[in-house]
């Protein structure tokens, strides 16, 4: 029996944590799995809507790049209608980097997840502009204002389908694979001293630019607690956490590839290049042994 190629890929919600999909997009491209439809909530529709404009690589060398005050000038602070960030500058910096999309036109499939809290139901978005499907994925309870689509205020996917595997069934694949961000907490992984951030240079520099020119002071007019908002994520992984278990079991993947819900805080995106190598490790655990039978 051939060794299984194809795959269907579905992304998990989890903040900054879902940096570790693209060590696993990374391990799997190292070893010739072909990436053929992708599904994700939250951060696991950014995440897979970059894939899936061949700009994955660039985006990691932003990432890496980031330190915590490049993390706060992409804040627009809005206290009001829901949320306390806007979300507009951050999906602004994502076109500058990886340019305008209809999900259509990708390709590989792609679906973004978020929820209608209003109809208790969630929302499959596979086609449209790329980064309002994306905007409306990522729009996490307190910290986002919520996004309209089509008429529709919509939340993030992870409210209700965290590691949204339904998408994938109708795909002639060889393998659904599911990266679950909300596994059990393991003891917390040392961390790197990041070194300093060097200067910028081409795309990445241009993206930087670009988010200067959008910065303003709007941040420094508010005092907003970051450890009750972390506190409150907490609670919201927690219950990610129950929510995957059961759909994991409802939808069970070919294989779950899994990261400890306190891998990180849900805004260290500063710690991109170790989230990525644990991301990495997680693919090559649980994707092992499926080589070795070859």
């Amino acid at each position: 029996m051939s060794r299984p190629e194809s795959v269907s890929l579905a992304l998990g919600s989890g903040g900054a944590r879902g940096v570790a999909h693209i060590g696993v997009i990374a391990w799997l491209e190292e070893h010739n799995f072909k990436i053929e439809s992708i599904s994700g909530s939250s951060i696991g529709a950014l995440i897979g809507a970059v894939y899936a404009c061949g700009k994955l690589d660039e985006f990691s060398d932003w990432l890496s790049a980031l330190d915590k005050m490049d993390i706060v000038r992409l804040l627009d602070i809005s206290m009001r209608d829901g949320g306390f960030v806007k979300g507009d500058r951050i999906i602004a910096a994502l076109k500058a980097l990886v340019g305008e999309h209809q999900i259509e036109d990708l390709p590989i499939r792609f679906t973004a997840i978020a929820a209608n809290i209003e109809q208790e139901r969630e929302v499959w978005l596979n086609r449209g502009p790329l980064f309002e499907a994306v905007r409306a994925s990522i729009s996490l309870p307190l910290f986002f204002t919520p996004a309209t689509v089509n008429g529709r205020r919509l939340l993030d996917g992870g409210i209700l389908n965290p590691v949204p595997i339904a998408p994938t069934f109708s795909d002639a694949t060889d393998l659904k694979i599911a990266v679950n961000l909300n596994g059990t907490p393991t003891a917390e992984p040392a961390r790197r001293n990041k070194p300093a951030k060097p200067p910028a240079a081409g795309l990445k520099g241009k993206v930087e630019h670009f988010i200067d020119n959008l910065a303003d002071k709007s941040f420094s007019k508010f005092s907003v607690d970051m450890e009750m908002i972390e506190i409150a994520n907490q609670t919201f992984d927690a219950m990610q956490g129950a929510i995957a278990r059961h759909k994991l079991a409802i939808y069970p993947p070919d294989i779950v590839i899994e990261l400890p819900r306190n891998a990180c805080g849900t805004l260290e995106f500063d710690r991109a290049d170790e989230l990525i190598d644990l991301g990495y490790a997680a693919a090559e655990r649980a994707m092992r042994p499926l080589l070795e039978k070859e």
